[in-house]
């Protein structure tokens, strides 16, 4: 993990870092203006230090018209986001278990929006490979509408070795793959699921496919060659939830 931390802006993302995640929130930036007693309150009891917003806080760390609202928070990765082998020591998979994994995924918004998609559809987790995919950022945390610190993020190492470690614990690997495999409607979710989210241009690697043990296809409309893959995740995962 190259960077150590990252910042989080405005009063709900905050609120879902405060209680979610509290122990990621190491600093809150507050402007003079902020009058939100209530998120003062909880940041107070939860004894997480606090700084004016001019205070510490170096050009590169903010972006240019954020909408802050008045208040940033600092966030550690280190506790955000775990080790896969810390993960995997407390996980027991069932038939309606299903983990995310990327493999490419390199766009920071649709890392977050497959973040937001897989919390909002009852995924166990997000794995995030440490090479290849875009990192967790301030971008990532705003687009995933704070679902970041409600669902588990796990730092991978190698793909290939993480599909095979979890294959022995019986998931089974799907790939999605634009229009070559089986239509999504007739896949059979019969044991644990990992969905494996290939880059936005490349898909999938062969070498992942190899691994996958069903390729799954979204039946399209024949104007549309393919869906952003943010959408497709979504519309996978809603599929498998109704049949998990």
């Amino acid at each position: 993990m190259k960077q150590n931390k990252v910042f989080t802006y405005g009063r709900h993302a905050l609120s879902e870092a405060l209680r979610h995640a509290p122990q990621a929130v190491t600093k809150v930036y507050l402007d003079r203006t902020m009058t939100d007693t209530k998120l003062r309150a909880q940041i107070d009891r939860l004894q997480i230090p606090v700084a004016k917003l001019s205070e510490g806080m170096a050009r590169s760390d903010m972006k240019s018209g954020v909408a802050h609202q008045g208040i940033i928070g600092s966030i550690s990765l280190f506790a955000l986001v775990q080790p896969f082998a810390k993960f995997v020591e407390t996980l027991a998979p069932a038939k309606g278990t299903a983990l995310v994994l990327l493999n490419g995924v390199q766009d920071p918004h649709n890392v977050g929006a497959i973040i937001r998609t897989a919390a909002g559809f009852g995924a166990s987790a997000v794995l995030l490979p440490e090479r290849g995919t875009a990192a967790v950022n301030g971008a990532v945390i705003k687009v995933s509408a704070g679902m970041a610190f409600r669902i588990p993020l796990v730092q991978v190492g190698s793909v290939k070795q993480t599909i095979i470690d979890l294959k022995r614990k019986g998931f089974k690997m799907y790939g999605l793959a634009g229009d070559a495999g089986t239509p999504l409607p007739q896949a059979q979710f019969d044991a644990p699921a990992v969905f494996i989210l290939g880059n936005e241009g490349a898909g999938i690697g062969d070498d992942i496919l190899k691994l996958c043990d069903q390729i799954l296809a979204i039946p399209m409309d024949p104007r549309c060659e393919s869906l952003n893959v943010a959408a497709a995740a979504a519309v996978t995962l809603y599929e498998w939830s109704k049949r998990a």
